[in-house]
């Protein structure tokens, strides 16, 4: 067994609140991205890229897109005789619906599977951030600091709007130290906002998941992490590179439109750290002789007759002769009829936009319209 070996969990529900619509039908994890990707495939592919090639997922209700999505790990290098990737349904306990309340009661439903692995390391995380981070680093960190618990975080800026999925942490420069946890602060500016990763010794994690499970505790953070400011060796992992924090549906959209920036494009994919998803074999683009397309993301399968301009598009959309979308989010198998305006508007899968149809969002508001509608 490797000194440093390390189990991954991820939650892939922990934040369907917040996006809601987007994730009425599925988690978080299998929210599109990017015309292609899932966000739960860049946690996955972080791990793997850093050598970790046993991982759970924690479920809790409309995961059925995301076994879809994920299957038996294969596209992740993950389908293994011995590891690979498992997926942890709802636990049964004496409340009925068995539906988990935080980080915390969610573990109980991996105890027996993080008992019977041999790693020495956990690494928890949420399926909201899109990063591409070596995990390696953090978990060297923590070995050699010999921490209680390391929790990653990011300077960046806080906005209003996103305040109600963001914990901040108070870092003392000089020695990483925690010494503070604010849940929800009512701040601006620059923050170390916390991304919903940490590491802990898989002892250490077992000891809290049974005290927690005889306490009635089921928040990871309030019961544990914060009573143990200036008690135990909570310590800090700055990252510095491009992430983003998927906490309103307008970081959402942000996060999407970031990515026609190819130096946002060059730091979330380096050629020695690849994002994996699930394939789809399918044809080219087909552009018809009118088709005009500028800054824009458009992926394998797509039609366009119309003018496409600062948008990305998934997988087999199609857009219709003198359409114009603008600014928008166009998900997977969505048609676009003839003479429609789409500006500022992200469709869901399988959506259809009739003939001559108008729609118009903002840039901090854009229009949603869900999965397989008719408009």
């Amino acid at each position: 067994m490797r000194e440093n070996k390390a189990l991954g969990i991820l939650f892939s529900n922990m934040h369907d609140s917040i996006l809601g619509e987007l994730t009425e039908l599925r988690t978080t994890g299998s929210v599109p991205y990017g015309g292609r990707y899932r966000l739960i495939d860049f946690a996955l592919s972080s791990m793997v890229n850093s050598d970790i090639m046993d991982i759970g997922i924690i479920t809790k209700s409309n995961y059925q897109s995301l076994m879809d999505h994920v299957g038996a790990g294969r596209a992740y290098d993950l389908a293994r005789k011995r590891g690979g990737l498992r997926i942890l349904p709802p636990f049964a306990s004496t409340n009925a619906s068995g539906i988990y309340r935080g980080r915390l009661e969610a573990l109980t439903n991996a105890t027996e599977f993080i008992r019977r692995n041999d790693a020495k390391y956990v690494v928890l995380g949420d399926c909201d951030l899109i990063a591409n981070i070596d995990l390696r680093q953090v978990i060297n960190q923590h070995i050699h600091t010999g921490a209680y618990a390391t929790l990653v975080y990011k300077k960046e800026e806080v906005f209003p709007e996103d305040i109600r999925d963001t914990i901040v942490l108070g870092i003392e420069e000089q020695t990483d130290n925690i010494i503070d946890i604010r849940h929800h602060p009512d701040v601006k500016g620059e923050q170390n906002v916390f991304l919903n990763l940490a590491v802990f010794e898989k002892n250490v994690l077992e000891k809290i998941i049974s005290d927690g499970k005889s306490h009635g505790h089921y928040s990871m953070m309030r019961s544990v992490l914060q009573p143990g400011i200036g008690k135990l060796n909570l310590k800090g992992y700055e990252f510095t590179g491009y992430s983003h924090k998927i906490s309103s549906m307008k970081s959402y959209f942000a996060a999407n439109m970031e990515l026609l920036d190819l130096e946002v494009r060059t730091a979330l994919f380096p050629k020695n750290k690849p994002i994996y998803t699930k394939v789809r074999d399918q044809v080219p683009v087909k552009y018809g002789l009118n088709a005009q397309v500028s800054n824009s993301l458009i992926a394998d399968g797509c039609v366009i007759h119309g003018k496409v301009e600062n948008c990305v598009v998934f997988r087999g959309a199609k857009v219709g002769r003198g359409a114009t979308i603008k600014n928008c989010i166009v998900m997977q198998n969505t048609i676009i009829g003839d003479n429609a305006y789409l500006e500022y508007v992200i469709t869901d899968k399988d959506v259809l936009i009739s003939d001559s149809r108008t729609l118009v969002g903002y840039e901090t508001y854009p229009t949603y319209i869900t999965k397989g509608s008719r408009v």
